[in-house]
């Protein structure tokens, strides 16, 4: 097994290169896999780059190529003669080419499709075609189909024959001469079938398949519930235009996360690696949510500002506003969390939205008692015996476990309807989450602490 963290075998093609003892570098090279063979060019210096990946062997310098990153990618093709670029584009799968085309400049993308070959392109053309988010985008145009009347016999000839150039011979599709999805059959089934059986005899025909305008991350989840190594894609009129490998599925799901945490953190997406991104870039996806929320935090210190006087009354209680804030929102953050998480693996829908807001009024009611119980024996032990704080008297303390009762409630509830409502209404719930409930949660928290305030201490 070969350690990468440890930087030992990054040093030692380092020093190889140094010595130019080229075919000792290609050789270690030939020891790894393609994602990490990307990972040792993605450290070597720019102008080391091409040399280091023109020692690959065709079909793996491309296998590394679709692992590398954008910016390496342009640089390597902006350096390819002509008909290295064709080799590594007849190489690539038909999605991988959408890809690399999606990440690159007009003026290089011009270059890729000039080198490729008509079918291919018009391949590309069609998926690019397609929403940004639909099952379309990723699917490729590169399987195996196989017709009913054919023997297993046949259909073995069929997939050594135009395997080699497919993405995946694992699953075989059944088409009728209009393309129209009848069925399929695994490489296994045709295995262990007998030469002279008939394709539409073992074939499945209770098939799960997806449509070319179905989002994206639905395929994803589809692929993971069902075990699934690639889904059919159809068109509207239920004719097989291509299939969503496991892949690209696992592609989906790391993007949708990402740009889920980054919303959820108050930041715009973005597709780049945090190391390669910019000072400039990373300001521009963060500052218009930070402007964003300190307007909407002014809303508590208009409520701050409303209640001065009765604070001037009894300062005591400003040190107890951070605590109850806080609280209210890490309780909202974590209904957020475990709602968004339920409905990304579509574990509930707004149709739950009732059995949703119960369990959390439950869930509220339990860690409410138990954190104002426990604040309230901190309040009366430690502020008002040990440390001497005269001020915080037993309707102070109630005031507080009180308040902080309703704020963990109220956070709860919030946290948990925001997402479904914002799923609801066709919005991103992460990009509801945890900005804008914490501000949400800020407001109620301290309408309610200066409620009971008032109540219980007349001011």
């Amino acid at each position: 097994m070969i350690e990468l963290e440890n930087g030992v075998f990054m040093e030692q093609v380092e020093d190889l290169s140094r010595k130019k003892l080229w075919p000792d570098v290609r050789d270690m090279l030939l020891l790894l896999e393609p994602a990490d063979i990307a990972a040792i060019l993605a450290e070597v210096s720019v102008d080391r780059l091409p040399l280091l990946y023109r020692l690959l062997p065709k079909e793996l310098a491309a296998e590394v190529f679709v692992e590398m990153e954008a910016e390496e990618q342009e640089l390597l093709i902006k350096g390819f003669s002509d008909t290295e670029l064709k080799e590594v584009l007849d190489e690539l799968y038909v999605d991988d080419t959408v890809d690399l085309i999606e990440e690159m400049p007009a003026t290089v993308v011009k270059r890729i499709l000039k080198h490729t070959d008509p079918e291919t392109r018009k391949s590309v053309n069609e998926i690019l075609n397609y929403p940004e988010d639909s099952a379309g985008s990723i699917m490729t145009t590169e399987f195996v189909d196989l017709k009913r009347d054919m023997t297993v016999a046949d259909a073995l000839k069929r997939i050594r024959r135009t395997g080699v150039d497919k993405e995946t011979i694992n699953i075989c599709y059944v088409t009728d001469p209009s393309r129209h999805l009848l069925g399929l059959v695994s490489i296994r089934t045709l295995l262990l079938s007998d030469e002279d059986d008939v394709i539409e005899e073992i074939m499945e025909t209770n098939y799960i398949s997806a449509s070319t305008m179905d989002d994206r991350e639905d395929v994803a989840q589809g692929l993971k519930k069902y075990d699934f190594l690639a889904l059919p894609v159809v068109d509207k009129e239920s004719r097989l235009v291509g299939i969503v490998t496991i892949d690209d599925a696992i592609d989906v799901m790391e993007e949708e996360a990402t740009e889920d945490f980054e919303l959820m953190a108050g930041m715009s997406p973005s597709d780049k690696p945090y190391l390669r991104t910019g000072v400039v870039e990373t300001v521009k996806s963060r500052i218009p949510w930070l402007l964003l929320l300190m307007l909407s935090a002014t809303f508590t210190g208009i409520v701050i500002a409303s209640f001065e006087d009765k604070l001037a009354v009894c300062s005591v209680l400003i040190g107890f506003i951070p605590m109850l804030m806080g609280t209210g929102g890490n309780c909202g953050n974590q209904s957020s969390v475990a709602v968004i998480r339920g409905l990304s693996l579509d574990e509930i829908d707004f149709d739950d939205i009732f059995r949703v807001a119960w369990k959390e009024a439950r869930v509220a009611a339990v860690c409410g008692g138990l954190l104002s119980g426990a604040n309230f024996v901190k309040l009366i032990l430690v502020d008002r015996w040990l440390m001497g704080n005269s001020e915080v008297t037993v309707m102070v303390a109630l005031a507080i476990c009180l308040t902080l009762v309703c704020t963990v409630f109220c956070a709860k509830v919030v946290g948990a309807m925001l997402p479904l409502l914002a799923e609801r209404v066709g919005l991103d719930p992460a990009v509801l989450a945890a900005p804008f409930i914490s501000t949400i949660v800020d407001v109620l928290s301290l309408l309610i602490y200066f409620r009971f305030a008032s109540l219980l201490l007349g001011l």
